[in-house]
């Protein structure tokens, strides 16, 4: 369901071989070549550069990552490069500083597991600004980057309880991006219905599609009737699931998988973390960034964060959960509903 932008996430994992590229501006995706550093840039070019935890044609959290920084290519004129890497701390700590010695400015890892790796290179390279994707960080040139699925994650929960018999979580790793998103359903399902029965599982792999559609197949047959996946592509095992025990079955779709279960989705929450790092990418070209404080993307932000009922569900959203839905969203935005807190 909510991969921030990690967990971790809400951190996500396609493993390919390590590789290096420079990508040109005009040219889609491709595998990169395997051992080369990424060549320097003329001189005065602002350079950018993605360390992505798998394939960036993954039509999914790696995408997300590769299309947000041709965004900022696009838009600043920025010269970018990125490398499709396999688990390896060494690998990570090589392509950081390859990076940061040739003088690229903006340098993302895209996943938690960059974080240790960022820190490490990052003290070396003062000039050098490091973002961490699904982190909690913020030093003075290493900064953690998250969308608040917690929040869209929170009306989900409203909705689940206002509109279902039960429901069940399926999640990939049982890691903060993940457990927070979960953590804001219940909350909100709470309350609206404290004895709301929520299930939750984790299937401890983001692309083991058939072990998430297990899962939600198990939840389905205790009862549930919404289903909501945190596993990254996995996610399509559980969407799987959702279709095949249908037309009862309910669901909500996220990201890339947007109205996933045609005629069964609820509604969709949709991350555009391109329009979130723009803004701080044009700050570290304009020198008027301030690090010092985790940035976390959520429903105050509409230019990155949309929350919207699906269209085509053949479940019709009542009156009385529309406004359920909207006096959720205005008081998280307002601060008066802190989603990760338990409800009392």
């Amino acid at each position: 369901m909510f991969k921030h932008l990690k967990p971790v996430l809400m951190m996500m994992i396609v493993v390919v071989l390590l590789s290096a590229c420079a990508a040109p501006a005009t040219q889609a995706p491709a595998k990169p070549a395997a051992t080369q550093p990424p060549a320097a840039s003329s001189s005065g070019a602002f350079k950018i550069a993605l360390l992505s935890p798998g394939s960036v044609n993954d039509q999914g959290w790696n995408s997300i990552a590769y299309n947000a920084m041709k965004q900022i290519q696009s838009q600043l004129g920025a010269q970018f490069s990125y490398v499709e890497l396999q688990p390896d701390p060494a690998s990570y700590e090589k392509a950081f500083r390859d990076y940061a010695s040739q003088g690229y400015q903006f340098i993302l890892g895209h996943g938690n597991e960059f974080q240790d790796s960022a820190v490490t290179v990052a003290k070396d390279y003062p000039n050098s600004q490091f973002f961490i994707s699904s982190s909690y960080i913020h030093l003075s040139n290493v900064t953690g980057l998250n969308t608040a699925s917690d929040q869209p994650s929170y009306l989900m929960g409203v909705m689940s309880a206002m509109m279902c018999k039960a429901a069940g979580l399926v999640g990939g790793m049982q890691i903060q991006p993940v457990t927070e998103a979960f953590t804001g359903f219940l909350n909100g399902a709470k309350s609206v219905n404290p004895n709301f029965k929520v299930y939750t599982t984790y299937t401890g792999s983001f692309s083991d599609a058939s072990a998430a559609k297990e899962a939600a197949l198990s939840m389905i047959a205790q009862g549930a009737d919404c289903i909501v996946p945190d596993t990254d592509v996995a996610g399509q095992g559980v969407y799987q699931a959702v279709v095949e025990k249908g037309p009862n079955i309910w669901t909500f779709g996220f990201l890339t998988t947007v109205d996933a279960a045609p005629g069964q989705t609820l509604a969709n929450y949709t991350s555009d973390y391109g329009a979130g790092i723009i803004s701080i990418a044009k700050a570290v070209k304009d020198g008027t960034f301030k690090p010092g404080k985790n940035v976390d993307f959520g429903l105050d932000r509409p230019d990155v964060i949309q929350f919207a009922f699906d269209p085509g569900s053949k479940l019709p959203i009542p009156q009385n959960v529309k406004d359920a839905v909207a006096a959720a969203t205005k008081a998280i935005i307002a601060g008066q509903i802190n989603t990760l807190a338990p409800v009392k």
